[in-house]
């Protein structure tokens, strides 16, 4: 059966109508539209085309309007479509003003919104001051004024200050300021037995000196978890002074030693230099009496009479070593 021209322009019409309703429904959240209209909020398709063509999803934007407008907050289009533009979490930002509101925190939308640019959590935040967090240090060491160290490890109770969480310091500020408070506590302590009895005194000591000043947090309370001894640092010290002491007085013993050695050594080389004087002085022994038998000073009975001399002398000597000799071996026996 052939097909009357009519019959193919009412086809092709047809087939771009549907065309036109896919590409309408796909640029243009219809659906998303209507739901906004059952919940109580006006918003225009011609709003939604424009978040298209500004390259905004319109979910993002349109689904935490619609749970602000039921929290009964007063948030406009152009607030939410601004921030997802500047890079922000809209679902977030909406969220933490819902649970502000409920619990009668006043936080604005410029607010939320700068927190959130800031890179912090706002829901967290909102819910850190519903909710107080505890934050646990790890061992803190400290030593007392007798030498002992103590070990303190604390549990700090923080709640989120709204106000200063931009630009404020985060736990780890916390935790190094409360760590700094636990070791001077612990080292202007007289007695390590005055911190085992009394742990609230640290807490009392560090709480008093307001740390959390410029930071994002406000510490409710500080409590001492736990204590505990750790070594004697003092008596360590003084050990390691005293090897210390040790090394020094060997080294100025050793030293004295060396300059004895020495000393000696240069008394050992005088001797040899006198002994070679003696020897020198003894050399000129006969040629001073060669000179007095050629001058007539002395005879030739006087040149033997002082070689008889010396010859007796000589002898003696030998008979004294020989009886000295015997002498020692009878001493052995």
């Amino acid at each position: 059966m052939a097909l009357t021209s009519g019959t193919v322009f009412l086809l092709v019409a047809v087939v771009l109508g549907l065309l036109l309703l896919g590409v309408l429904f796909t640029f243009v959240p219809v659906m998303l539209w209507i739901s906004a209209l059952a919940a109580g909020v006006r918003v225009s398709i011609f709003t939604l085309i424009g978040m298209r063509l500004r390259r905004v999803i319109p979910s993002r934007v349109i689904n935490p309007l619609i749970k602000a407008h039921k929290a009964g907050l007063g948030v406009t289009t152009n607030q939410l479509e601004s921030h997802y533009l500047a890079g922000g979490n809209v679902d977030r930002v909406v969220n933490a003003l819902i649970a502000a509101h409920r619990a009668n925190i006043e936080l604005s939308f410029e607010r939320a919104a700068a927190i959130d640019l800031a890179g912090r959590d706002v829901l967290e935040a909102v819910q850190m001051s519903v909710n107080p967090k505890v934050i646990e240090t790890p061992f803190i060491a400290g030593v007392a004024m007798d030498g002992i160290e103590v070990k303190a490890k604390a549990r700090i109770t923080v709640r989120a200050n709204i106000d200063r969480l931009v630009g404020g310091a985060g736990e780890d500020t916390i935790v190094a300021r409360v760590g700094e408070g636990i070791v001077s506590t612990i080292g202007s302590s007289d007695n390590h037995k005055k911190v085992l009895e009394n742990p609230d005194m640290i807490s009392q000591t560090v709480l008093s000196k307001g740390l959390d000043a410029g930071t994002a947090f406000e510490i409710l309370s500080i409590d001492i978890a736990d204590v505990d001894i750790g070594k004697n640092i003092g008596a360590e010290l003084q050990t390691e002074q005293a090897e210390a002491d040790k090394k020094i007085a060997q080294a100025k013993a050793e030293e004295r030693r060396a300059m004895a050695v020495a000393q000696e050594q240069e008394m050992k080389a005088r001797v040899q230099e006198m002994r070679a004087k003696v020897v020198e002085s003894e050399a000129t022994v006969p040629l001073a009496m060669a000179e007095a038998l050629r001058d007539g000073n002395i005879g030739v009975m006087d040149y033997m009479n002082i070689q008889n001399i010396s010859a007796d002398t000589d002898m003696r000597d030998s008979f004294g070593k020989l009886s000295g000799g015997k002498k020692d071996e009878n001493k052995d026996e």
